[in-house]
Parts: C-alpha cells; sequence; structure tokens
C-alpha cells in the first residue's frame, strides 16, 4: 500500500476539509486552549480571497471553520516561507474578526479568532523550538491579555518526536504530517493507536484516488518547485544588487580620496569604464 503526502494541497483539503471530526481533534491537539475550552462541534467557512504573498500562488493551502462557541479557526500549510508570510496571517486573522461587526454584533460580542500555521521551513533560526504562540499580552505582565487574536506558527522540519513525552496527539498528528511522505509503503504502528489519525491515514492511500487527482496532487509539487526556484533567484538578484551597491559606495570613497582607477578596479571588481563615470 502506498501513501502520498497530506502536506499536499489535494490531500490536506480531503483529510481536514472534508472531515469535520478530523480538524477537531487537530485543533483541539495543536492550538493552546485553556481547559474546558476544547472544540466540541465545527462547521466549514469558505476561505476569502486576501492578497497574495509575491511569488506565492500555490504554496498556502488553507482551511477555515467556526464552533460551537462562535471561535474562529484558519489553518495554513506553507510550503515555502517568506517574510510576508507572517503578515499575511495577521491580515487574514484581523479581517476574520472584524468581519464579525458586519452581522450587526457589538464590540463586546466579539469571538476570538485562532490562526494555526504550519510551516513546512525553518524561519526563526535563532531558537530549536518548534512551536511558537503569539498572542496580545501586556509587555510587563504577560499573564495580562487582550482576548481576541492568538496565532500559532509550528515549524514542521525542526519538530523531532524523541524525547516528547506530553501532549501525545499532538504529537502523533506532527509525526502524520512530517513522517508520512510521498510514497511510504510502511506506516509506524504507534500512528495507528488513535483512531482519528489512523482513518487520516487512510485518506492517504494512493488508489483512494483518481487518475486526474492523482495528477492535480504532481501538478502541486510541480508548482511549489517553481515557486521555490523563483524565490532563491529572487533573494540571489537581492544580494547581487546589494554587493553592487556597496561596491559603487566603496569606489566613490576611494576616487574621493584620490585613488587611481586601476587600484579601485581592483578591489571592488567594477570596470575601469564605470569607476570613471562615477
Amino acid at each position: 500500500m502506498r501513501y502520498l503526502d497530506p502536506k499536499n494541497d489535494l490531500t490536506f483539503k480531503k483529510v481536514f476539509g472534508e472531515h469535520p471530526h478530523l480538524l477537531r481533534s487537530f485543533l483541539n491537539a495543536l492550538l493552546p486552549l485553556a481547559e474546558g475550552q476544547q472544540i466540541e462541534h465545527i462547521e466549514y467557512i469558505p476561505a476569502e480571497l486576501v492578497p497574495n504573498i509575491p511569488l506565492l500562488k500555490n504554496s498556502i493551502v488553507d482551511v477555515r471553520c467556526t464552533d460551537n462557541r462562535g471561535r474562529q479557526f484558519i489553518v495554513e500549510m506553507q510550503m515555502l516561507w517568506t517574510d510576508s508570510f507572517k503578515n499575511r496571517i495577521l491580515f487574514n486573522a484581523s479581517k476574520a474578526y472584524v468581519k464579525q461587526l458586519d452581522r450587526g454584533h457589538e464590540y463586546k460580542g466579539l469571538k476570538p479568532v485562532y490562526a494555526l500555521s504550519l510551516v513546512n521551513e525553518d524561519f526563526e533560526p535563532n531558537t530549536g523550538q518548534y512551536y511558537h504562540h503569539y498572542a496580545i499580552v501586556h509587555t510587563e505582565y504577560p499573564e495580562k491579555r487582550i482576548d481576541g487574536l492568538q496565532f500559532v506558527f509550528v515549524e514542521l522540519p525542526k519538530f523531532k518526536a524523541q524525547n516528547l513525552t506530553e501532549k501525545k496527539l499532538q504529537i502523533l498528528w506532527l509525526r502524520y504530517l512530517t513522517e508520512i511522505e510521498d510514497g511510504t509503503e510502511q506506516l509506524p504502528a504507534d500512528l495507528l493507536e488513535i483512531p482519528e489519525v489512523r482513518e487520516a491515514m487512510e485518506y492517504l492511500q494512493e488508489s483512494a484516488f483518481t487518475r486526474e487527482e492523482l495528477a492535480t496532487y504532481d501538478k502541486y509539487w510541480d508548482s511549489i518547485s517553481s515557486e521555490r526556484t523563483l524565490i532563491e533567484d529572487a533573494y540571489s538578484e537581492g544580494e547581487e544588487k546589494g554587493e553592487e551597491k556597496k561596491a559603487l559606495s566603496i569606489a566613490r570613497s576611494m576616487k574621493a580620496k584620490g585613488f587611481d582607477t586601476p587600484t579601485i578596479a581592483e578591489l571592488t571588481g567594477l570596470s575601469p569604464e564605470l569607476i570613471e563615470r562615477l
């Protein structure tokens, strides 16, 4: 039996966008919900169009829902990372929060919005933690907070299951996302112990998809590869422009101090013709 990668647009939406009890289990495991605040029932809400991040048209997969308390949850699977991603999440969650007033609610009736972002790249290089919880808190007294918006970012590449004994269901769901890859044939036995995770595994069976769906699945990976190349090229171009700008600044300074053109060219890498025009 071959399995597909659960992080793909097709599989992620099939598992979490079509089976509310699985999404409920996933959210209860991943979100920092206080005791007695667990999600009991959810209903899907349609995703809204939001501004695209430049170069990233296909790498973001999202599922949205609301629960019996009126809280809203936005779940995004982000295959690639750019500095604009946090701003996009903030925009998404803020818009969902503010739009509640469109239905005639008073400010006191606004319900919290939780944004859960699963990121398939490292974006916080200065910490080994994979789980990042953001809330609106008092800078001197963190226990004092303004309810309304909470954000959770999970860096999937940093997640390691060993030595993690607490929050067993969270660990199993994250192992589901990180250990099951395209073409996996043998499933870890302990991942099948929890009924919800076992059921989610069944929806990843390659044989359960049509030929057209598998073509869509492959096309998604092609899109991710193309977008990654575009991002890398953009960063490289930016670095090159930065180096050139730095060299021009040095050349101008050297020229002002009386250095001859051949010396400036040798030390900066700029052409003599360009230096003469400075």
